[in-house]
């Protein structure tokens, strides 16, 4: 979440500039809010023939199999919330959707909290180390999608355009360093294992690998907190049904200062494993090509 969306003053930014309009484009989805603000591996298909996925018995390894026990049943439908808290201010993003793990393709509909430059939701396709956004700015025609490399957002698109994909969300457990078995509890009428620790978005870059780790390598670099705090919840077969993770980025620009920092707290619940999923990558003749000095406000 950058802080033209905490604040809707554009001079003060989380990391490096954004390197192109379009990336521009992005951010500009949720500007003005007034508030404060898995590909890689889980990009395979069904389970292998054989023995059944089952849940580790040590907590590391349990959480860090998470992603690709959870690609292996080929989809999922999701729903997100993303809740940014500064000093003065906080704001809400919800959304639903899902993922199709075999196509590596996911699409979200995330609705803008009153306030924002956009009205009503931003609609999402993702795709490992691309995102396509609907609705994302005021010179972007009705109907038309702007495309995005996530190498240009300074967090990856973590947590910019209102929510966390469910691919990333869940590959950033690859990065576990530390791992507790919290207790058994029932979310959703599910019994499910709850684990809580910390990760690491860098190594959780490496372990995806590819376009897939683009994103989580991003924020890895600009989020202040390198030792990103970490919920998850699993079923007995090693699957993730809801994680929720806790990113930090200074408000102000290098700043180290308590008061200038943003906590964004991203929650990604997963449900219907195997239902399919409609997502598809929007046709060329809908994507909205901007001009480089073309402003998306």
């Amino acid at each position: 979440m950058t802080d033209q969306q905490r604040t809707g003053r554009p001079a003060r930014r989380p990391g490096p500039h954004l390197r192109s309009a379009a990336g521009a484009a992005l951010l500009a989805a949720v500007l003005a809010v007034g508030a404060a603000g898995c590909s890689g591996h889980s990009g395979g298909g069904s389970s292998d023939q054989g023995a059944p996925d089952q849940l580790a018995g040590d907590p590391l390894t349990a959480v860090r199999n998470a992603a690709d026990i959870t690609g292996r049943t080929g989809a999922a439908h999701t729903a997100t919330e993303l809740v940014t808290e500064s000093a003065e201010k906080k704001a809400s993003f919800t959304g639903t959707g899902g993922y199709d793990y075999v196509k590596r393709i996911g699409r979200l509909e995330v609705q803008v909290p009153p306030g924002a430059a956009t009205t009503g939701k931003i609609v999402e396709v993702v795709l490992p180390g691309t995102v396509y956004l609907q609705n994302s700015g005021a010179k972007v025609p009705a109907g038309k999608w702007v495309k995005v490399d996530v190498r240009q957002l300074p967090d990856g698109n973590l947590v910019s355009s209102g929510a966390t994909d469910p691919a990333s969300a869940a590959g950033a457990l690859r990065g576990v360093q530390k791992a507790e078995l919290v207790g058994t509890e029932t979310v959703g009428g599910a019994s499910l294992h709850h684990y809580r620790g910390t990760l690491d978005l860098a190594k959780a870059a490496e372990a995806t690998g590819g376009r897939g780790g683009d994103g989580l390598r991003m924020g890895g670099q600009t989020f202040t907190v390198k030792e990103v705090p970490y919920d998850a919840w699993l079923d007995d077969q090693g699957r993730l049904h809801k994680v929720v993770e806790v990113f930090t980025f200074a408000g102000v620009a290098g700043s180290k200062e308590a008061k200038d920092q943003v906590k964004v707290t991203s929650t990604t619940s997963l449900s219907d494993f195997g239902k399919p999923v409609e997502a598809a990558e929007p046709s060329a003749s809908d994507i909205y090509q901007m001009k480089p000095s073309e402003s998306p406000k």
